[in-house]
């Protein structure tokens, strides 16, 4: 193997360890905030759960995972959820909600 190829997967490598890293200390974040059950978060919750969502992202790229088969895979665990007839679906409405939210985006 080259030395630039194997500098690109240990590069990889490092970003991949990073990214981990990052959506870890972000639901810490996510965990204390919650916890302290204040009134005033929401743009704190707003932050925190799109920087989750964005690492994510970032992170199935590095793994080999293009966004499109993400964002496939979340429509079909959303479908499923909304057919197997999920409580926060009974209750709230919210996958039903979440769909015609990809659906329009």
């Amino acid at each position: 193997m080259d030395e630039k190829k194997e500098m690109d997967i240990i590069k990889n490598l490092r970003t991949i360890e990073w990214l981990k890293g990052e959506i870890l200390a972000s639901v810490a974040s996510l965990y204390q905030l919650l916890a302290k059950g204040e009134d005033d978060t929401k743009d704190d919750l707003e932050d925190l759960i799109s920087n989750i969502m964005l690492l994510s992202f970032l992170l199935s790229k590095r793994l080999g995972i293009n966004y499109e088969d993400i964002i496939s895979n979340l429509k079909d665990k959303v479908k499923l959820n909304i057919l197997e007839g999920h409580k926060i679906e009974k209750w709230y409405g919210d996958l039903s909600e979440l769909m015609e939210f990809i659906r329009t985006k």
